[in-house]
């Protein structure tokens, strides 16, 4: 339980429809201790944004504290469409069936803000991105306050903070996290710096990224070992890039086959809208459709020819195989029968008995030192 008394709350979230285990809970330490340090400044009038509330702790904690510091209005930014229905999910649960209005980041977001509550994120780009948002949004007076668990944060935190906001004082930590205080925001930038866009010579590729998407403008080497394996893959009538990132398996599959209707899906919002923005840098927007989506839960069953993955092995800061093992379920839905799913992994992940199991006969098309790329083919009926 947390000092303003937010325990019995926090008890009863749920991370579903993200991947939930017994070592795995929808809160945190730095969430009780942004809860903690914003009793202080929140009143009835409070006009208060939320970003990166991964399960809703922090909104839904809000809403259940006493009258006199519920705000007058919460807006909450989550990059992650998981995190969006799981607070969803969890206001149901609790009750709450309004108080909180979900926005993307932007103007209507942090429009008038004088309060900004921040899980610090995984990486200095999205912050920056976040960062930016604030300081060109949000009332000269809106105060910042942003944690993480201290093993994750470094000092490059501060200096980004310190780019956009005249003050940023580090607080003492607790239980192995710690919060920032920035204020005082500097004059915005004339242009806001993303997404950025770089030109791939070795896959002679702009490929454009918003802060939270992994690599950022780069080629991961997971994706470069899966591309070495492009002249292979069959021609697809419908070809799906699952956990697109950035889009460059569907942009590099969509011009080696331009006949095929390519679907780039990612749960991220800034990944969805970095994808757009490659297939348009590239020409192929009009072959590459873009869709925000929770493991293709939303494409019918049966309807993709090919399915190309590179799956991560993170979920948030934890190492945990639930999230490929999700992917791999969702690609043996929405596959046709006989429809391939070539899949680049970790080799240590050891996922080939997984993907015989869940999908079809897969054999090993590739390996280097470090990854693995698979085939798996969709078991046909009977």
């Amino acid at each position: 339980m947390t000092e303003n008394g937010f325990g019995q709350v926090l008890g009863m979230l749920r991370r579903y429809p993200d991947v939930e285990a017994a070592n795995l809970q929808a809160w945190d330490a730095t969430d009780t201790l942004l809860l903690d340090m914003a009793a202080d400044l929140l009143t009835p009038e409070s006009d208060v944004v939320v970003i990166g509330d991964r399960y809703g702790a922090i909104t839904l904690a809000l809403l259940s504290d006493v009258p006199s510091r519920v705000p007058a209005r919460i807006r909450v930014h989550q990059d992650l469409i998981t995190g969006e229905r799981a607070l969803r999910n969890n206001a149901r649960t609790l009750g709450v069936a309004a108080g909180f209005e979900q926005l993307p980041l932007g103007e209507a977001l942090l429009g008038g803000a004088d309060l900004v509550l921040l899980q610090l994120p995984k990486t200095l780009a999205e912050l920056e991105e976040i960062s930016a948002a604030v300081a060109r949004y949000a009332s000269a007076g809106t105060v910042v306050l942003a944690g993480g668990r201290v093993k994750h944060m470094s000092l490059g935190m501060n200096a980004v903070l310190g780019r956009y906001f005249e003050s940023v004082q580090p607080q003492l930590a607790r239980q192995k996290s710690r919060v920032l205080v920035a204020s005082r925001a500097r004059p915005a930038q004339p242009q806001p710096p993303y997404p950025v866009t770089e030109h791939n010579s070795e896959l002679h590729l702009d490929i454009c990224a918003h802060g939270a998407v992994f690599a950022g403008t780069k080629l991961d080497i997971g994706t470069r070992f899966l591309l070495r394996f492009l002249p292979d893959m069959p021609e697809a009538a419908t070809a799906v890039d699952l956990g697109c990132g950035t889009g460059i398996l569907a942009a590099m599959y969509a011009r080696a086959h331009p006949a095929s209707a390519v679907i780039a899906t990612d749960q991220s919002a800034a990944a969805a809208a970095s994808a757009a923005a490659t297939a348009k840098a590239n020409g192929l927007d009009g072959q590459v459709s873009v869709l925000q989506d929770d493991a293709m839960a939303s494409l019918p069953a049966g309807s993709a020819d090919l399915i190309l993955l590179n799956p991560p092995f993170h979920l948030g800061a934890s190492v945990h195989a639930g999230a490929g093992i999700k992917m791999f379920e969702a690609a043996a839905r929405v596959l046709a029968p006989g429809g391939e799913l070539w899949t680049v992994f970790n080799s240590h992940l050891r996922y080939v008995p997984t993907l015989e199991r869940l999908v079809g006969p897969t054999r090993i098309k590739g390996r280097n030192p470090k990854f693995t790329v698979a085939v798996s083919v969709k078991r046909r009926a009977g």
